[in-house]
């Protein structure tokens, strides 16, 4: 009969340009993420190689793993490193929190240029940043000798507030965009039961907001185990963190013992992802 089968000719000849479109495109990815994956592969494999050359492959060892944690320097830059991205993490989650609350929740004079100067860190490049606490740790520490007398001088607590000063804004982010989901009149309801602002923000808010919190202060941390270039702008003698340390060591060569530390800084930053998305999961789950 003419026309038999017209219909399903038809969608096939249709369906199979799709076909080729969707492997096209599933090509494309792949090789998308070969690009970004296959040198971390690569790194994580020859990290685990004996051999003293990084390009040559012997045999399986974990022998720079024992020398990194038997190397005095990079266990000493953990350190810092662990401890700078808790402290600072800290102050940015209870400041950041704080900021992104007045920011959503309130109305006052100036408020849109604090909202301005707030986010100025997410936008302006690393190397900016870098410069600009240079120079304000520099002429600050000069002021307070000429004014007192006591000499301050660059280290650890000049990395905890760098990393403070843009670790703020993230944390900011976060809340305020978790806020901005939250119905308002649940505060307004606690108010009528006479709860005053203290006893709404702790019973009602915070609650609500807290995997929005945990978010940032998650995000803080793994920006500050990761930061580079402020760090090694603004650190001294005997406060070098790790990434400042892997950065250093770059210059001269890079080694087996250079593959084992990034290796181990990469398991760190994609054990916080894992924590962050769980969090964010959780909140999910829960109805948030």
């Amino acid at each position: 009969m003419p026309g038999a089968g017209g219909p399903d000719v038809a969608e096939d000849s249709l369906a199979r340009p799709r076909r080729a479109v969707d492997r096209v495109l599933a090509g494309n990815a792949w090789l998308v993420f070969a690009f970004l994956y296959l040198p971390i592969v690569v790194l994580i494999v020859y990290s685990f190689n004996d051999n003293q050359r990084v390009g040559i492959w012997t045999e399986a060892s974990l022998r720079w793993y024992g020398e990194m944690f038997g190397n005095a320097r990079v266990m000493d830059a953990l350190r810092n490193s662990i401890l700078v991205a808790i402290v600072s993490t800290a102050v940015a989650t209870v400041l950041g929190t704080a900021a992104g609350l007045s920011m959503e929740r309130y109305r006052y004079r100036g408020q849109r240029a604090f909202d301005g100067l707030l986010y100025l860190p997410v936008i302006i490049p690393d190397i900016t940043m870098a410069v600009m606490l240079l120079l304000f740790f520099v002429q600050t520490f000069d002021l307070i000798f000429l004014a007192t007398g006591i000499q301050f001088s660059r280290g650890l607590g000049t990395i905890m507030l760098a990393h403070v000063s843009f670790n703020i804004s993230f944390v900011a982010l976060v809340v305020r965009a978790r806020l901005a989901g939250l119905d308002g009149a649940l505060e307004e309801a606690a108010a009528d039961l006479y709860a005053n602002r203290w006893q709404a923000f702790r019973r009602v808010t915070l609650p609500l907001i807290a995997p929005g919190v945990a978010g940032g202060a998650l995000l803080a941390l793994t920006l500050s185990l990761d930061d580079v270039v402020i760090a090694e702008f603004v650190s001294g003698a005997g406060s070098t963190t790790l990434p400042v340390y892997v950065f250093g060591a770059l210059r001269r060569g890079v080694t087996p013992l250079i593959n084992a530390v990034s290796v181990l800084m990469l398991v760190g930053s994609i054990l916080l992802v894992l924590m962050s998305l769980a969090v964010s999961r959780g909140r999910e789950s829960s109805g948030g």
